[in-house]
């Protein structure tokens, strides 16, 4: 009996062990958990930095994502030209910076080497969202740091009521140059002592800054000085030697002049970007705007693109919502809505041919160019060009040296200070 008893006690507890492993009936309590840690993993908010006088567009924006997504949008304006980077780097590390900000992507190369950035994940239909060299100019020794906002590169300007259509080449616009350049009028300008402008013809010619190495910049290739570089920099000395330039738009005043000159309507045409539209449109002056004439055997004037773009702190806490964000604002219904309220041009290839762009001219004129412009090298080296270039272009179009001279001297400073502020 009691060995009956006790087979039918072990039989109950295997019966009450079985079902406590087998499938399980909808436990609300259970669900709750998941839940709670599903939302844990949610922000209430993300912050935003966005570049001075240009954050109204996120007012909706920011709504819609809130209304989706259940994430609160804060943002504020920094001046993204000289604040941004050093702002983050002080309140990245103190816990009080933001999870997104905006960068001109030249500053992309020395932020991810400092830490300050954080790669971005996002899929290969994202990256096709944008132009092949805006996602370039936001890649960083084979990684993506950022999401394309928009792109601006030099333009050609010309004033309906001097120039009826523009020249065909480049050697067209020379020999207008020529013909319409007397008694303080000039049929064409441009600040080529200046290296972000000096770019398009010395590149045009066959000069570049740096080499690839493995499909990266290398800094130990210069091309400044190349046979390219230096037939570049003689078309430019012959316009100044010319005198189809004036002596006044040489140095860090040749902007604020050149512009004057354009805007008091005695300038046909300038090389500028399409920062200068809203001066000109002040100024009551009928403009118009198109990519640049090509040389006569059909090679471009390869001008710097700058392309402007969003990117995630690697201080955020919540990196994953922060790039789910920066898909959501550059997605082509987004762009588009920016570039309505902003005038900054996106690289969305979707939106090249949107009446919105195509048929605003000056929009149109940047985006066609973009598609002959070589991106501002991003890696930190690029910051010791800068000066040597402008003080080579300087002696050059003061005639005080000779190009080759000129170039030869401004690659040996450049490959000296390369050598002494970034060896490893």
């Amino acid at each position: 009996m009691k060995k009956g008893w006790s087979i039918f006690m072990m039989l109950v507890l295997m019966i009450g062990a079985l079902a406590a492993c087998g499938p399980k009936e909808e436990n609300p309590v259970s669900n709750d958990t998941g839940k709670k840690t599903e939302d844990a993993s949610k922000p209430e908010k993300l912050v935003v930095w966005e570049d001075k006088d240009k954050s109204g567009w996120l007012e909706k924006v920011a709504a819609d994502f809130e209304k989706e997504n259940g994430i609160k949008i804060e943002f504020k304006e920094v001046e993204m030209a000289t604040k941004m980077k050093e702002q983050l780097r002080l309140d990245g590390p103190a816990g009080t910076g933001p999870d997104i900000i905006t960068l001109p992507h030249d500053q992309i190369g020395e932020l991810a080497v400092q830490g300050h950035i954080a790669e971005l994940n996002v899929s290969d239909d994202v990256k096709a969202t944008f132009s092949e060299s805006s996602i370039a100019a936001q890649s960083f020794d084979g990684k993506l740091y950022g999401l394309p906002k928009s792109a601006e590169t030099p333009v050609f300007i010309y004033n309906k009521a001097l120039m009826t259509e523009v020249p065909a080449t480049m050697e067209d616009l020379y020999a207008f140059a020529k013909a319409n350049t007397k008694d303080g009028k000039y049929g064409f300008l441009a600040l080529w002592d200046n290296f972000y402008f000096a770019h398009a013809p010395i590149a045009g010619n066959g000069g570049y800054v740096f080499g690839e190495k493995d499909g990266a910049l290398n800094p130990q290739d210069l091309g400044l000085n190349n046979e390219g570089a230096v037939k570049g920099t003689e078309y430019i000395q012959k316009w100044y030697a010319e005198k189809l330039f004036p002596n006044g738009i040489i140095g860090e005043n040749g902007g604020s002049a050149m512009d004057g000159l354009f805007n008091e309507g005695k300038v046909a045409s300038v090389m500028n970007g399409p920062w200068a539209f809203g001066g000109m449109k002040d100024a009551g002056i009928e403009f118009g705007a198109a990519p640049f004439p090509k040389f006569a055997d059909g090679t471009p004037m390869k001008t710097f693109m700058g392309v402007k773009g969003w990117h995630v702190s690697s201080y955020s806490k919540n990196q994953e919502w922060a790039t789910k964000f920066l898909e959501f604002i550059t997605n082509d219904e987004n762009a588009k809505y920016r570039f309505e309220q902003t005038a900054e041009v996106p690289t969305n290839v979707a939106l090249v041919d949107d009446p919105a762009i195509a048929e605003n001219e000056g929009a149109k004129a940047v985006a066609l160019q973009t598609q002959d412009a070589v991106p501002m090298p991003n890696i930190p080296e690029m910051g010791e060009v800068w000066a040597p270039m402008a003080s080579a272009l300087q002696t050059v179009v003061t005639g005080k040296a000779e190009p080759q001279a000129a170039l030869d001297s401004a690659v040996k400073q450049i490959e000296q200070n390369i050598q002494q502020n970034h060896s490893k």
